[in-house]
């Protein structure tokens, strides 16, 4: 291959000139962030109003202020605040502070997958929950404990006999037995502060339905009746409500969005403008889409966001109960 001698001639590479490029203004522009919306220091006031107060007023931060004043706004304007729940948020021991807001009368709906009640079940009962799935799996005894899926299954051959849906049915059972700690139980303290609290099974999903005691057609007839309770209670998300979703990666969601299509098919479209929000620890398709997304498209808003919930559900009910004074 010939090669160019050193000294031959060859056309310079091309470069702008900067000298002709136009600026504009600092005026002009529109800033994302400025020096007022900085995070401050502890000062004097160590309180927890002060620490809210003091984040800075960007990104999550700001969507965190932002679902607080909806929240307590829904609270004082009485429109609906429903909270739905995984099991991680019943075993990270948030139930205390779910009771809380329950009984200030924020919480106007509770619902729970299989995996919370089951867990919320336990430690109402028996004091203790979660099981080592490993170690239960190598012998065949996961999920095999006799109490619960007894108990449970019982109360949902009781509650379709009574027409009960399947919370109710599982909250007049604990209200009956020996309970080491009615206070922790979610759904005991819904049912006892009249706030609607409804559980939606997956068949073949949780521990109770491998029992000999499991009916299916109970658990279908219970559960079935908790979605379409459901479905009423959200009619009163109407202009200013909130929906919370907290640790469900896939049943809520997926019940929430058929719900809520019964709810605007019955009430010409509505409910619309209300506030969602997906509280978890990752995020994941379904809340993304059926919670923050889908809903609120043509109103409302719809909020993410990401941290532990034994960390952001304590901030959260803080910041709402704060507020309320």
């Amino acid at each position: 291959m010939r090669r160019r001698s050193p000294d031959s001639k060859r056309a310079k590479p091309q470069e702008v000139d900067l000298a002709q490029v136009r600026t504009v203004p600092l005026t002009r522009r529109e800033n994302k962030v400025s020096a007022e919306e900085f995070a401050k220091p502890p000062g004097k006031d160590r309180s927890f109003h002060a620490f809210v107060d003091s984040l800075p007023d960007i990104l999550v931060a700001r969507d965190f202020r932002r679902l607080v004043t909806a929240i307590v706004d829904a609270a004082k304007k009485k429109r609906a605040v429903v909270v739905m729940l995984g099991g991680h948020i019943v075993k990270t021991g948030l139930a205390p502070l779910l009771v809380a807001l329950m009984e200030r009368r924020v919480i106007t709906h509770v619902a729970m997958n299989g995996s919370a009640a089951i867990h919320d079940y336990e430690i109402a009962r028996f004091g203790g929950t979660s099981e080592d799935v490993a170690a239960g799996l190598k012998d065949g005894t996961f999920g095999m404990v006799e109490e619960t899926g007894r108990e449970m299954n019982q109360a949902f051959i009781e509650g379709s006999k009574r027409e009960q849906g399947m919370g109710e049915a599982i909250a007049v059972a604990l209200e009956a037995a020996a309970t080491a700690h009615p206070g922790l139980s979610v759904i005991l303290n819904a049912h006892r502060n009249d706030v609607p609290v409804t559980v939606h099974a997956a068949i073949g999903a949780e521990i109770i339905h491998q029992h000999p005691m499991a009916n299916g057609a109970a658990i279908g007839d219970t559960s079935h009746r908790d979605f379409r309770r459901l479905a009423y209670s959200l009619e009163k998300l109407d202009d200013g409500g909130v929906v919370l979703n907290l640790g469900s990666a896939v049943i809520m969601p997926e019940v929430f969005l058929k719900a809520l299509t019964i709810a605007r098919n019955l009430h010409e479209g509505r409910p619309q403008n209300f506030v969602t929000c997906d509280l978890d620890m990752m995020r994941h398709y379904r809340p993304r889409m059926n919670v923050v997304q889908r809903p609120t498209m043509h109103s409302g808003k719809g909020y993410e966001i990401t941290g532990h919930h034994e960390l952001m559900v304590p901030m959260l009910v803080w910041a709402v109960l704060d507020r309320l004074g």
